[in-house]
């Protein structure tokens, strides 16, 4: 079995008297989606910077590629690391293509890497042009860009879609899934929870510096026990029984909506099947904010 692409011990991280980060353990395999969710405050920045080296941990271990973070060896570990933070810093008087040169040079990437690089975020067209001339969505392709000089192994994005009208947003994550397919390893964060849930492998929950879940999507919303919504079409004859019956919530002429528990989900499935005027039925599962809230509301408590 490969060993893992990153991994934490027990990491901890203190400013002062705060306790930023406390006891973090997680480990992501090569070529994973790794989701790092939490409320503004929990720790994730700080996670982030201490996974890309910019700051050590106070107590505990981290690992990249095998290589602790405060280690000799982990200075050219940071070379196969890509990032795109929240906010993109560019110096508007450069061009895309010298933004890039400029960046290639830093990480020691090959020049030829930035025309590729900027193809590959559809800026090809934009290379010559400075970038104070760049939308907002254009600026993020371009950050993105420089995360990928040098063909990272880790890939690290705060936040990626800032800006991304969604054919740019359908892009971005057909490129990182083109990354994955290569082996590279990814960790990203987002507070749009709906856009990031059918796209990671595993997520983490962070809360006040702690992992308070951890686990596929599918995993966690077993935890949470949260209840399934089954949506039904009907006739007329139906929505009014269903609505009578099992206090079914109507949703417009055709169809109605009732919440299932997940122990009663079977049974009820087959109940509501077998009545007289049902056409379909579908299962809408809880969504990863749904799970978030829950998982969240949980710890408060």
């Amino acid at each position: 079995m490969n060993a893992p692409a990153i991994e934490l011990a027990n990491v901890t991280k203190r400013f002062g008297e705060v306790e930023a980060v406390r006891g973090v353990s997680l480990a992501v395999a090569p070529g994973r989606s790794f989701g790092l969710i939490g409320h503004n405050g929990a720790g994730k920045s700080t996670l982030f910077r201490m996974m890309l080296g910019l700051i050590a941990p106070d107590a505990g271990e981290l690992r990249l590629l095998g290589e602790r973070s405060t280690g000799a060896r982990f200075r050219a570990v940071r070379q196969q690391i890509g990032y795109l933070p929240e906010h993109v810093a560019l110096y508007d008087n450069l061009s895309g293509l010298e933004t890039l040169q400029f960046y290639a040079r830093l990480k020691g990437a090959e020049r030829s890497d930035c025309d590729a690089a900027l193809a590959r975020v559809g800026l090809a067209h934009a290379a010559a042009r400075k970038v104070r001339g760049y939308s907002k969505g254009m600026r993020q392709r371009l950050g993105f860009a420089q995360a990928l000089l040098g063909k990272p192994r880790l890939l690290f994005l705060d936040e990626p879609t800032n800006g991304l009208d969604p054919q740019a947003i359908h892009d971005f994550y057909r490129i990182v899934a083109e990354l994955k397919a290569e082996g590279t390893t990814v960790v990203l964060t987002s507070h749009i929870l709906a856009e990031i849930e059918q796209r990671v492998d595993e997520v983490a929950i962070l809360r006040n510096g702690r992992i308070v879940a951890q686990g596929s999507v599918a995993e966690l919303r077993e935890r949470a026990e949260l209840p399934v919504r089954v949506m039904l079409r009907v006739d007329d004859a139906a929505r009014a029984a269903l609505i009578a019956r099992f206090d079914a919530r109507p949703e417009d002429a055709a169809h109605v909506s009732l919440q299932v528990s997940r122990e009663n989900k079977l049974a009820r499935l087959a109940e509501l099947a077998a009545q007289s005027g049902v056409q379909d039925l579908r299962i809408v599962e809880p969504s990863l904010e749904a799970v978030f809230l829950e998982h969240s509301a949980e710890e408060a408590a």
